[in-house]
């Protein structure tokens, strides 16, 4: 088969999630720098932003020379999402996805997956 795109996401909601984790910047952050590390990501760089407001919670976005990880929290609602996705054939996502799910600890969560690689072109 000739070289092609080979991409994994993976992504998912959080339920139940403990609020003040939902709100603590620094630790989303390190949590996301540890997935891409346990995913064997390239980590480019991270990003945060505290999102104020009745609705507002923290987003992190690592840009990962292989795509992006990124978790965005609603602390009122104990909630949050995740996105994990990877190319190539060496970062899993799967890693990334277990290290979030470990740190946020929610009571119960929807995951799901796509395979993102390029149909071959004969």
């Amino acid at each position: 088969m000739a070289d092609r795109i080979i991409g994994r996401h993976v992504y998912g909601n959080l339920y139940d999630i403990d609020p003040t984790t939902a709100k603590d910047e620094k630790k989303l952050r390190d949590l996301v720098v540890k997935a891409a590390e346990s995913a064997g990501a390239t980590l480019l760089d991270v990003r945060s932003w505290v999102v104020p407001g009745k609705k507002g919670g923290v987003s992190v976005i690592a840009i990962v020379l292989e795509s992006h990880i990124a978790v965005h929290t609603w602390p009122e609602y104990g909630y949050a999402t995740v996105d994990v996705y990877t190319c190539g054939d060496t970062a899993d996502p799967w890693r990334a996805w277990k290290v979030i799910l470990e740190g946020l600890k929610p009571r119960y969560y929807t995951v799901h997956y796509s395979d993102r690689s390029q149909v071959p072109q004969e």
